[in-house]
């Protein structure tokens, strides 16, 4: 069996994928505030790069690491709650492009493995333990 990035379906699926969660995230309530200020032309090619890493495809990521990546977003009070959102609408949007069941769980495992880094917070850490408590400093340009 080869990597989860193939088992998805590889880049077109990665690009379809990146595509409609992006287009449910913009429309959800819950989390839709966050993205405001964003280039979502940019985020999405970042996001498809993330992802065909994540999966096991070409890695080609050079963003931020989790923790600094999302400490502007902790800032306007981003917590678990957001975080359960943004895995549904993942697993909803995989779902919705064929991809088994047993896979969407495996992809979500590996996206909630980072729930702490993108609550800065640590590593083992309780649901509900205040996001930023591990004061990452933010990176200065």
């Amino acid at each position: 069996m080869g990597t989860m990035y193939e088992e998805v379906g590889g880049a077109g699926a990665v690009d379809a994928a990146v595509d409609v969660f992006y287009r449910k995230v913009l429309s959800d309530d819950r989390i839709s505030r966050f993205f405001d200020d964003v280039d979502m032309d940019r985020q999405a090619a970042k996001q498809k790069a993330f992802l065909t890493m994540v999966l096991g495809g070409p890695a080609s990521y050079t963003g931020l690491d989790m923790r600094q990546g999302h400490l502007h977003l902790i800032a306007r009070g981003m917590d678990d709650s957001h975080v359960d959102t943004v895995l549904e609408l993942l697993g909803q949007t995989l779902s919705e492009l064929g991809v088994k069941a047993e896979l969407i769980a495996k992809v979500a495992a590996v996206a909630n493995s980072v729930r702490d880094d993108v609550l800065d917070r640590p590593a083992g850490s309780a649901r509900g333990i205040k996001p930023g408590s591990s004061k990452t400093p933010a990176k200065t340009a």
